[in-house]
């Protein structure tokens, strides 16, 4: 096991905007990477971890100002770190007109080269749950790397500075980062200085990783064991977020770290009331010396195997939202019946009121009054059959409206109750907005009448909202064979659980070419049942509709894919 003496996985950083001095015990510090509150850096730099090469090297900086251009379009703003023969920069890229973080070092700097390699090694993954880098330039005795700028993410030494995270907050902190650093590692790529100043949350909910394998290059920094480096960080930064400690005797990134002598202790020993299954996890990435032994848990070493470990728990929920009581009800100085009046006096005795004989018709009282008047004329000349007649139209007259009003709600409940024919659906094919379809070939399935079949979206790690910017959503395009009015659609699902949103979209056209800014919105609901019923109030002719989606559930996974958040279509219907 890591010596637990030091701080393994990476020492104190605090946050703010100047370099500040390093404390004792605490040899590194972390680069700035581009959000507002951007990392300082020590003065003094040792690498960390076999193969690095903690001496600074030889060549300075070139003196650069605020206003200085490079490439005549990134204009240095505020420089927010100065160490070890390079800088980081907060810049403005002119020619897009947005913000970027920049690192410069000489050309000639020991770690220039490898600088280079890792930042274009890193560029090429492509994978947006990283902090993307946009350029990595030689130019005129430089070396730079720019970089995106997030102005709406916080670190998460930020958040962890006023409590630990919630528990479903820390389950999707580690989902994610554990599932992005393993797409990483298959690709080759390490990131060797993983803590709370490199974890981003967006302002969307999404935890990104900035300075893939480039932190670790500009300082030299290596290992022997990269995987299992990154997955002992990932268990710390766990740790941290579950119990607002470093799980380390050194205190760092504005946390206090464990008592000195007692070693690695489960977070659910150090406070009270945290998941126990988190608990376990973190032990598992932190330790490989049969510290878990005791609860009967395999170390994981690998960000694979800890991808593996959180599909094997259950589901945590987001809490449910608070509900807040209403006011108590003010009663008033007037009671039901007496509004207008003063109140009753004390100790006085209020008349009761009986309530008024029910009123009777007085088509009815009349017609009564006239029948009983014939009815004595008829006993008096002794004609029984007129007497029974005239009754027997009395009391037809009086059940006419009855027996009308009863033939007429009958009817109309027929109609009320009989269900809206269903719309044939014509044809259909996915929408793909950005990237990738999902399942093309199994669209037809999403409207064949067979509940066994489906059509299903791939898995993906962010969630459950979509990410726009690598996903805004995934959906299909029904044609209805002719314009038709659309009032409701019904949709059965194949995953429930967190909750699905869907919405639809009149369209007037099935190719993806036409932009969603340019349909028109008829309904949306968002369920966590495997059915959504979109119900829509205003109907709006069209021969195409979009079923989108842009909120997913999670999944375990399958023989067909990997866990994560995804939905099937089994069966669709539109009525109108």
């Amino acid at each position: 096991m890591a010596d637990r003496s030091r701080a393994a996985v990476d020492v104190a950083d605090n946050g703010g905007d100047e370099p500040l001095t390093a404390e004792p015990d605490q040899a590194d510090q972390s680069t700035a990477d581009g959000v507002d509150q951007q990392e300082p850096e020590a003065e003094h730099d040792e690498a960390q971890g076999s193969g690095g090469s903690g001496h600074p090297g030889p060549a300075s900086p070139p003196e650069l100002h605020s206003g200085h251009k490079l490439a005549r379009r990134y204009r240095l703003e505020e420089c927010v770190t100065r160490l070890d023969g390079f800088s980081s920069w907060r810049a403005v890229d002119e020619k897009l007109r947005r913000a970027v973080g920049v690192h410069l070092l000489p050309a000639e700097h020991t770690r220039a080269r490898s600088v280079l390699a890792a930042a274009r090694s890193s560029a090429l993954l492509g994978d947006p749950r990283f902090v993307q880098v946009l350029d990595a330039v030689e130019e005129n005795d430089l070396v730079y790397v720019v970089h995106e700028w997030l102005p709406d993410a916080t670190e998460l030494t930020a958040l962890l500075a006023s409590g630990p995270l919630e528990p479903h907050d820390a389950y999707q902190m580690v989902s994610q980062i554990s599932a992005a650093m393993a797409a990483a590692h298959r690709e080759g790529l390490a990131h060797l200085r993983l803590n709370p100043n490199a974890v981003l949350r967006t302002s969307t909910g999404q935890w990104r990783i900035r300075g893939l394998a480039v932190n670790a290059a500009l300082r030299g920094i290596g290992s022997d064991t990269p995987q299992r480096t990154d997955t002992e960080a990932i268990g710390a930064l766990l740790y941290a977020s579950l119990t607002q400690r470093w799980p380390y005797e050194s205190d760092a990134h504005g946390l206090s770290g464990l008592p000195k002598g007692v070693g690695l202790i489960a977070p659910d020993q150090v406070r009270a009331g945290i998941h126990r299954g988190l608990s376990e996890l973190s032990m598992r990435a932190l330790a490989n010396d049969g510290a878990t032994a005791s609860r009967h848990e395999a170390p994981c070493t690998t960000p694979e195997e800890l991808v593996k470990a959180i599909s094997e728990m259950p589901r945590i929920r987001p809490p449910e939202p608070a509900f807040t009581a209403p006011p108590d009800y003010q009663r008033t100085t007037y009671q039901q019946g007496s509004y207008g009046r003063s109140a009753p006096r004390p100790n006085e005795t209020q008349p009761v009121h009986q309530p008024p004989p029910p009123l009777q018709s007085r088509t009815g009282k009349a017609l009564k009054w006239a029948v009983s008047a014939l009815l004595l004329a008829a006993l008096g000349l002794g004609s029984w059959q007129l007497a029974d007649a005239l009754l027997e139209q009395g009391g037809t007259s009086d059940d006419t409206n009855q027996t009308q009003t009863t033939d007429n709600e009958d009817k109309t409940n027929g109609e009320e109750t009989k269900p809206p024919p269903p719309i044939e659906i014509a044809g259909a094919q996915e929408y793909v907005a950005q990237g990738s379809a999902q399942a093309t070939d199994e669209v037809p399935y999403t409207y064949d009448g067979d509940a066994s079949t489906y059509w299903r979206t791939k898995s993906f790690v962010d969630g459950p909202e979509m990410n726009p910017a690598f996903k805004p959503g995934v959906g299909i395009v029904y044609d209805l064979g002719s314009e038709r009015e659309v009032t409701a659609a019904d949709i059965d699902l194949l995953f429930s659980g967190d909750h699905t949103k869907v919405s639809l979209y009149a369209t007037d056209s099935m190719s993806s070419s036409v932009p969603i800014s340019s349909m028109t919105e008829l309904g949306s609901v968002t369920t966590s049942d495997t059915s959504a019923h979109v119900q829509i109030e205003k109907p709006k002719a069209s021969r195409y509709v979009l079923v989108w989606f842009t909120a997913l559930p999670h999944a375990p996974g399958d023989e067909f894919s990997d866990p994560g958040y995804k939905q099937a279509i089994t069966d669709l219907t539109f009525t109108g």
